[in-house]
């Protein structure tokens, strides 16, 4: 489902990566493992379409990403892929339900209002679709933010750092929080992440030097 082959990045000349290679199932959950500095925030950005590579190739579900064209990638990134950033990166001026709305029209699709609100009722957020996100404790903006990765049933989740401010027990329920979606949409799971609590949990694994 997701495949990597000799992916290879350059900044300049004294930032450079090589990255190995990856071949992940749908269903499946892995981890990317590395400390700052690793490139492991830069393959994440590669895998989501928003780097090209120097060299190798990425494929999604049988899409070679270097094959697309700007406007063809935003349309296949909006309709296969969920990015749950680091930080939520909402638009404060819309509603929880409204940035919702917004990843549906970006992926080419209508807001499907019913849909939004089933999704936020199943995160245990139902009641905060029409609040602000700047009105949400951390927990509940990250609760959306899966939500927003979501809305389109993508084929491949990518979770940047989302355990990175947690305690252990909010680390535990977040994972168990994006496993459970990932399985209810048969989708790939990657978490990106310097966290070294999820090695316990999670068997598949490429840790970055």
């Amino acid at each position: 489902m997701l495949k990597t082959h000799q992916l290879t990045f350059s900044y300049d000349r004294q930032n450079q990566f090589e990255f190995p290679d990856i071949n992940c199932q749908r269903g499946e959950t892995w981890l990317l493992l590395g400390q700052s500095g690793s490139g492991k925030t830069t393959m994440l950005h590669l895998l989501a379409g928003m780097l090209r590579p120097k060299e190798g190739t990425i494929e999604i579900n049988e899409t070679n990403l270097s094959k697309l064209s700007a406007s063809q990638l935003d349309r296949f990134r909006g309709n296969h892929l969920g990015i749950i950033f680091q930080k939520p990166h909402f638009l404060q001026a819309l509603t929880v339900g409204e940035n919702l709305g917004l990843a549906q029209k970006l992926a080419g699709q209508p807001v499907d209002n019913q849909q939004i609100k089933s999704l936020l009722e199943r995160l245990n957020i139902g009641a905060k679709i029409n609040q602000k996100p700047n009105r949400l404790s951390q927990g509940e903006q990250q609760r959306a933010s899966i939500a927003r990765a979501i809305i389109n049933q993508p084929d491949l989740i990518l979770a940047d750092e989302p355990t990175s401010a947690l305690d252990d027990t909010n680390t535990s329920e977040v994972l168990s929080l994006l496993e459970e979606q990932a399985k209810e949409l048969n989708a790939a799971l990657l978490i990106v992440t310097h966290d070294g609590r999820l090695k316990q949990f999670v068997d598949k694994q490429i840790e970055l030097s």
